[in-house]
C-alpha cells in the first residue's frame, strides 16, 4: 500500500481510512474486532471515531480490540470532541451531572475533560489526532486553540484538527497559530462525496495553500452510491435513514438517487463495483489525503481495498464531471453544519 504524507506533518497515512460509524450502533464488538483487524492487517493505519459513537462505546470497544491485538502503535487514533454522548432518552443532567451547563462545545473547560474521557476510553496515553467536531460559534477560535496547544504540550494529543468547519473558519484557527504560537491545525475532516461536491470551491483550495490535510467522510454518500436506496423515501431496513432517521433521511434525495444509478452505470462499465468506484472517485481528487471507509461487514471492507492500488482514469472522472459538474451538489451532507446555508441543485 502506497502511503500519502499528512500534508506538512510529515506523517503517513493509508489512502483509505477506517471509519467507525457503525462500531456499536449496529455492530456488535465481535464484528467490530474482525473489521478493524482485517483492515489494520491489509495496511490501513488511520482509525476514525470521535467519542459521541455508540454513546461513547466505540471509542471503548477501539481501545480493548487494539490493547488485545497489541496493535496500537502501529495506528494512528483519530478522535474528537463536542458532540455529547447520551442515550436516546437520557437528560444531559443525566449523562455528565458534573459538568452542569457545560457539557458540550469547545470551551476550554469542555476540550481538556472530553480528551481526558476519551484516554481512558481508549486505555490509551496519547491521541494521534484529535479534533474539534463541529463550529462553536459561542466560543472563540482562541480560547480552543489554547486548549489543544495545551494537550499537545502535556503529551496527551500529537496533533490537532477540526471537523466539518468552513473554509474561514480553518483558516483563522491556521493564521491564530502561526501569529501566537499555537498548535496548528494538521487537518479537516469534511462531508463529501460525489454527490456534495461544495467543498472544491473554497476548503480545497485554502487547504491545499496552507498545507492541511482533508479526510472525507461519508465517501459513498451513506450508501447512495453504492446502490442503498431505491427511493427517496423508502428505506431499506437496515440502512441508516432507516436506523437513524433525521438528518440521516434527509440527505437521501430524488435527484442523488438518479445519480447515483447513473454513477453505478459508470461505474459497470469501467469494471468497478459502485462502491469501489465511489470511494475511488473520493480518494483521487485533489487535495484529498484519504476518504473514510466505513465497512459493515468484512465482505464490504475486501471490496473496498483494492481501490487503494487503483488510479482513476482521467475519462471516467470527466463522464463523472458531466453528471454533478465540480464545486456543485445533489444532496445536503453539510446539514449537520449549522454555518452551511447553501442551497442543492
Amino acid at each position: 500500500m502506497e502511503y500519502r504524507y499528512l500534508r506538512r506533518t510529515g506523517v503517513k497515512v493509508s489512502p483509505l481510512c477506517l471509519g467507525t460509524d457503525c462500531f456499536m450502533d449496529p455492530l456488535p464488538e465481535k464484528h467490530c474486532a474482525t473489521i478493524l483487524n482485517a483492515a489494520v492487517e491489509a495496511g490501513i493505519n488511520l482509525i476514525d471515531t470521535p467519542d459521541s459513537y455508540g454513546e461513547g462505546e466505540g471509542e471503548k470497544v477501539i481501545g480493548r480490540i487494539l490493547k488485545e491485538s497489541k496493535t496500537r502503535n502501529s495506528v494512528l487514533l483519530m478522535t474528537k470532541c463536542d458532540h455529547g454522548q447520551r442515550k436516546v432518552g437520557m437528560t444531559l443532567d443525566e449523562y455528565v451531572p458534573e459538568m452542569g451547563p457545560n457539557r458540550n462545545g469547545s470551551s476550554r473547560l469542555n476540550t481538556m475533560k472530553a480528551c481526558e474521557r476519551s484516554l481512558r476510553r481508549f486505555q490509551t496515553d496519547y491521541i494521534d489526532l484529535y479534533l474539534i467536531h463541529r463550529q462553536d460559534m459561542a466560543v472563540h477560535t482562541e480560547e480552543t486553540l489554547s486548549a489543544l496547544t495545551d494537550l499537545v504540550r502535556q503529551g496527551k494529543v500529537r496533533y490537532v484538527g477540526c471537523s466539518t468547519h468552513p473554509a474561514w473558519a480553518v483558516l483563522e484557527a491556521v493564521l491564530l497559530a502561526e501569529f501566537k504560537g499555537y498548535a496548528r491545525f494538521a487537518t479537516e475532516e469534511t462531508p463529501y462525496n460525489f454527490l456534495d461536491r461544495r467543498i472544491e470551491n473554497e476548503l480545497v483550495p485554502m487547504a491545499q495553500r496552507h498545507g492541511i490535510g482533508i479526510f472525507a467522510w461519508s465517501p459513498l454518500a451513506m450508501g447512495v452510491l453504492a446502490g442503498v436506496y431505491e427511493k427517496e423515501d423508502e428505506y431499506p431496513d437496515d440502512s441508516r435513514a432507516a436506523l437513524r432517521g433525521g438528518f440521516y433521511a434527509d440527505r437521501v434525495t430524488k435527484k442523488g438517487i438518479e445519480v447515483g444509478n447513473k454513477f453505478a452505470k459508470l461505474a459497470k462499465e469501467a469494471g468497478l463495483t459502485p462502491a469501489q468506484l465511489g470511494i475511488l472517485w473520493c480518494k483521487d481528487q485533489p487535495g484529498i489525503t484519504a476518504p473514510l471507509i466505513g465497512p459493515e461487514t468484512l465482505e464490504h471492507l475486501e471490496d473496498t481495498l483494492p481501490v487503494a492500488e487503483m488510479t482513476l482514469d482521467d475519462s471516467l472522472r470527466e463522464a463523472c464531471d458531466k453528471l454533478v459538474p465540480p464545486g456543485s451538489s445533489v444532496a445536503n451532507f453539510h446539514n449537520t453544519a449549522g454555518w452551511m446555508i447553501g442551497q442543492i441543485v
